[in-house]
């Protein structure tokens, strides 16, 4: 018998919703987990539920070691060494504004 398409759609149960996020979290991870081992590859994974709380998943070292890796590669800087220049509030508010358009137009 095979399983009907899902549709890609927020789950408005709450307690549906966090059986959902526990099975797919867990699914991701063995996968990723997967990749590593029959590819030697070297997989860094994180994820924040709704609540917050943090996943991760570091196949060879630390997570700290592979950002470190990536931040190397892609020439970025870490969060503290990054110079944040301070912007005005109505240029911030307006931003803000924007991603929230661009978020609900998404939901739509």
């Amino acid at each position: 018998m095979a399983r009907g398409r899902v549709q890609m759609k927020r789950i408005e149960n709450p307690v549906h919703r966090q059986v959902t996020f526990c099975k797919r979290r867990a699914g991701l991870l063995k996968k990723a987990k997967e990749l590593s081992v029959l590819c030697d590859a070297e997989i860094g994974l994180l994820i924040f539920s709704a609540h917050g709380k943090l996943y991760e998943l570091a196949t060879k070292g630390t997570m700290q070691e592979l950002i470190e890796k990536y931040n190397k590669y892609s020439g970025g800087t870490q969060p503290d060494e990054a110079i944040a220049e301070p912007m005005d509030a109505k240029k911030e508010i307006n931003m803000l504004n924007q991603e929230i358009e661009i978020l609900q137009k998404g939901l739509r």
